[in-house]
């Protein structure tokens, strides 16, 4: 991998793990702080390896400098390092004796009690949810501004009301006992989900697919799963659900990086070993007596991975939505039902149950219509899909809605 792609990648993949480690060792109420260290050991990354080249390991390279970073910063700041020692060792007085622990183990023990402490009920659930997708899974602003589909400013300010409230109920980076599990875990599970959702089609303008995002998701899910307390029905569900979609990741794009609609994918690409771990974790996820919407989304997912394109597919397909909306409404999941639908009753009726729903500043949306309306009638057909191409952010989905409009026009006599 070359520095240009490495420096962006490592940050996505190991900055989180540094902060969680960091908040774990300061105190959720020195946050910033280590943010401020784990963002300065990137900033030194990046002008080093330009100046002398990649070091020998790069991930141990980050480590090495957030450890001395991080005993810096205690010993210009004595006060703050002995309010640290206070809480870790009775006889710690100096930096020096403050072990800055980044083994695997630590990290993802950090990782776990840190997304159950931004998921702390003392915020609602949408700053939970976005104080968690900012820390632990490194999104930016914007980008959690389009998962909320909101504007960037009042991202902003819920997640600074969120550490403000956080700090002002001092609550500890600890292992959750049962209770904070059950009363957490749905928050955190959306969060996992929404991280997934980001890599799985990402509102990113240049990458449509970012692996990284969908495996750091699977990531923590496993480790969920892995600890007992934790490895509830509905954990098991969400993974199942990502185990399905990430075995179609090789069939979604081609050589140029434009998207493969499902109907078109090469079926041989799909990942079976993928596939059989989603069934594995979805007969895990039966043994409950309640359903969430993963276990509906994955069951959708489930059939998405049987090849036949059959009719009692499509039903079977129309009915998990049918329940899934019933569950937990959502006007994605309505539109994405519409086209189940025309597989089962035909375009027009589809057609109708669309357009009810009326997203009309989303450009799946008119994509949807415009996939409805060809060999309809193809005049609205193209008005929506050039709708969708002005509102298209992504390269790939300008270009896909590119190719539908030409043979669409193709089409006309």
């Amino acid at each position: 991998m070359k520095q240009a792609e490495l420096i962006p990648h490592l940050f996505r993949t190991e900055y989180r793990k540094l902060v969680s480690v960091l908040c774990k060792l300061f105190g959720i109420e020195h946050i910033e702080i280590a943010e401020d260290i784990a963002s300065d050991t990137f900033l030194v990354a990046s002008e080093l390896w330009g100046l002398k080249g990649l070091p020998e390991n790069p991930t141990a390279w980050l480590y090495t400098v957030a450890k001395n970073k991080t005993k810096d910063y205690l010993k210009r700041d004595s006060i703050f390092a002995q309010n640290v020692s206070k809480h870790l060792q009775p006889n710690a007085t100096t930096s020096e004796e403050i072990e800055i622990d980044l083994s695997v183990k630590n990290i993802n023990d950090s990782q776990l009690a840190m997304i159950f402490v931004v998921c702390h009920p003392c915020n609602p659930a949408e700053a939970q949810i976005g104080l968690a997708l900012n820390l632990l899974c490194g999104f930016g602003v914007e980008e959690i501004a389009n998962a909320f589909l909101t504007n960037k400013d009042n991202i902003y300010k819920r997640l600074q009301r969120a550490k403000e409230k956080l700090r002002a109920e001092k609550i500890k980076i600890e292992s959750p006992t049962l209770s904070e599990i059950n009363v957490r875990l749905p928050t955190v599970l959306m969060t996992l989900y929404l991280l997934f959702n980001e890599g799985y089609y990402s509102s990113n303008q240049d990458i449509t697919l970012r692996k990284d995002l969908c495996l750091e998701a699977m990531r923590l899910a496993y480790l969920l799963i892995d600890n007992e307390p934790m490895n509830k029905p509905s954990a098991n569900a969400l993974l199942s659900l990502m185990c399905f979609h990430s075995s179609r990741f090789d069939s979604r794009l081609n050589q140029n990086g434009e998207i493969i609609l499902y109907q078109d994918q090469d079926t041989n690409l799909w990942n079976q070993e993928l596939i059989a771990k989603g069934e594995y974790f979805l007969n895990q996820a039966s043994q409950g007596d309640s359903i969430s919407k993963y276990h509906l989304e994955a069951g959708i997912a489930y059939w998405h991975t049987i090849k036949a394109d059959t009719k009692e597919k499509w039903k079977s397909i129309l009915q998990l939505y049918n329940h899934l909306l019933v569950n937990e409404y959502s006007p994605i999941a309505a539109l994405n039902r519409t086209y189940a639908l025309a597989k089962v009753n035909g375009k027009k009726e589809a057609i109708i149950e669309a357009e009810k729903i009326n997203l009309a500043d989303h450009h799946l949306y008119h994509c949807l219509l415009g996939e409805l309306y060809t060999g309809l009638d193809n005049a609205k057909a193209i008005s929506h899909l050039q709708h969708a191409f002005t509102l298209a952010k992504s390269a790939a989905d300008k270009m896909l809605i590119s190719n539908k409009i030409l043979g669409c026009k193709q089409q006309e006599p």
